[in-house]
């Protein structure tokens, strides 16, 4: 019981200190903004100008917030890889043209194992930006354009611990990769091909001629066939509904199983009954050169399961259904 005891007396100070937590970071992030100047400014042209690779490098907790960074520059149209600096010395300084850009990452600007490679990275003639939280560092000396990324305090109660110090480095970063992504004019399709295997990717990439039916899969039969035609046809080829099409090819109507259900209450004779007189005509169809989540959109708007895939001429060259959709993973 006295454990219970103290386990629910210390829950108001657990949470307490959390918001302090939450804020202290708030707040040293929310400073970035009212010290932003020309040096952010010189730091996006100096990698719009950069004919070769973004490397960002950091030791210990700023070297795990180099490696998001360069993460979010790759995933947004500026190619970056991290280098580590200890690595840097003992060979992967290879790694570095000429034509590189380095963002350098060390709150106090004093890292020993990046300032042993600076001389080096300086005399390649790699580009230099430093991001520190002391602008009389020598990191921030010794390169092209600094970014303060200074803190108030550690959210660490014992002021130790890289806490808000790291949040406002990683949320800096973010602030670079964003105005890169804005003005090279990166857009949804783009960062989808960078992504082809999440959901993004998949309904920015993949098209309705990419998944929907066509040759002995597409459901079509001629306007003189009859209901009973349209239920073999249905049947045999699995889709939910067939399409009725002229001659040459032109869609002329669909008939569901929808239909099917409210052809069966009429009790109508199946085999001498005109597909025309049961068809629904002027049914909604897309192109195949629509994104499939176009379709997913049109059919959720017109509540129907099933579309026809038409070209400019109005000729059938495919069909798909929910199902389809389904399995592409698109919704």
């Amino acid at each position: 019981m006295a454990l219970m005891s103290q386990s629910v007396s210390a829950v108001p100070r657990t949470i307490e200190l959390a918001r302090e937590v939450l804020n202290i970071e708030a707040a040293a992030v929310q400073a970035l903004s009212t010290r932003l100047d020309e040096n952010f400014l010189r730091a996006i042209d100096v990698i719009l100008c950069c004919k070769g690779r973004i490397i960002v490098s950091g030791m210990g907790k700023s070297g795990h917030i180099a490696r998001k960074i360069a993460a979010t520059f790759s995933s947004t149209g500026s190619p970056a890889y991290f280098v580590h600096p200890a690595e840097a010395s003992h060979g992967d300084l290879g790694m570095i043209t000429s034509e590189d850009v380095i963002i350098a990452l060390s709150y106090s600007g004093e890292s020993q194992e990046l300032m042993t490679i600076v001389p080096a990275i300086r005399r390649q003639g790699a580009k230099l930006i430093s991001m520190t939280g002391n602008p009389a560092s020598n990191l921030a000396k010794v390169a092209d354009v600094h970014l303060n990324a200074a803190v108030d305090k550690e959210a660490c109660p014992m002021g130790l611990a890289p806490t808000a110090s790291t949040t406002a480095a990683l949320a800096l970063g973010d602030a670079l990769a964003v105005a890169l992504l804005d003005a090279k004019g990166f857009g949804a399709e783009d960062f989808a091909r960078s992504h082809p295997g999440g959901s993004l990717g998949r309904r920015l990439l993949t098209h309705v001629y990419d998944i929907m039916r066509i040759d002995e899969r597409l459901p079509m039969i001629r306007e003189n066939a009859t209901l009973g035609d349209a239920i073999l046809e249905i049947s045999k080829k699995g889709v939910g509904m067939t399409a009725i099409v002229d001659i040459n090819q032109h869609v002329l109507g669909i008939y569901t199983d929808g239909d099917l259900r409210r052809t069966l209450e009429k009790k109508l004779d199946i085999s001498t009954t005109p597909i025309t007189d049961v068809m629904s005509a002027n049914p909604h169809c897309i192109s195949p050169n629509n994104l499939a989540a176009e379709a997913v959109q049109q059919m959720e708007q017109y509540n129907i399961s099933q579309m026809l895939v038409i070209d400019k001429q109005n000729k059938l060259v495919g069909a798909l259904n929910m199902h389809d959709l389904l399995h592409a993973k698109v919704i």
